[in-house]
């Protein structure tokens, strides 16, 4: 990689820090190219991505964002999985951590606020802002739901009085 790639990735790395809304740090040791694919799939569906980035240009990258704090974790072979959903990342690096012992959580940070391995695990059990957006609808909906069913009950129950009037007068004619 010559110097103006070098300013390239760092510069666009940059921009990923301050566009983000999680980083979490990612201890590889030695995943396969297939096993590394997978994960990078698995970011994608999620909203994340995934980067392997030499420590010393990623630690140039954090100057000038809320992520400078991160500095100190970025040591041997790391990589930052990042989402602009708080949740994405830690979710989908927490589920991996799970089934693969090469790929360990080293940390991570929430802009300003440094997290260490188990505030990544809680970060991750959260919902997401897909499902956090799904349950407000659902509240909003529901009473609206709820108030056509109970305004349309009358008038149901009025028809089925009408109906079994003009039944009877059938039966009797």
């Amino acid at each position: 990689m010559d110097r103006a790639q070098k300013a390239e990735f760092v510069a666009e790395l940059n921009r990923t820090f301050n566009e983000v809304g999680v980083v979490v740090v990612t201890r590889n040791l030695g995943l396969t190219v297939a096993q590394s694919t997978v994960l990078r799939n698995k970011m994608r569906d999620a909203g994340a991505t995934y980067k392997v980035s030499k420590n010393k240009l990623a630690k140039i990258a954090l100057d000038g964002t809320d992520y400078l704090s991160l500095g100190e974790l970025l040591t041997g072979p790391v990589g930052l999985a990042t989402s602009i959903d708080p949740v994405a990342a830690a979710k989908v690096a927490v589920e991996f951590a799970k089934t693969n012992d090469k790929f360990e959580i080293v940390g991570g940070s929430m802009g300003a606020t440094v997290l260490d391995v188990e505030g990544v695990k809680a970060l991750a059990s959260l919902p997401s802002l897909d499902e956090l957006r799904a349950k407000i609808v659902g509240l909003l909906v529901a009473p609206a739901t709820k108030l056509a069913t109970v305004t349309q009950a009358p008038a149901a129950q009025l028809a089925r009085v009408l109906m079994a009037y003009a039944d009877k007068d059938k039966e009797a004619a």
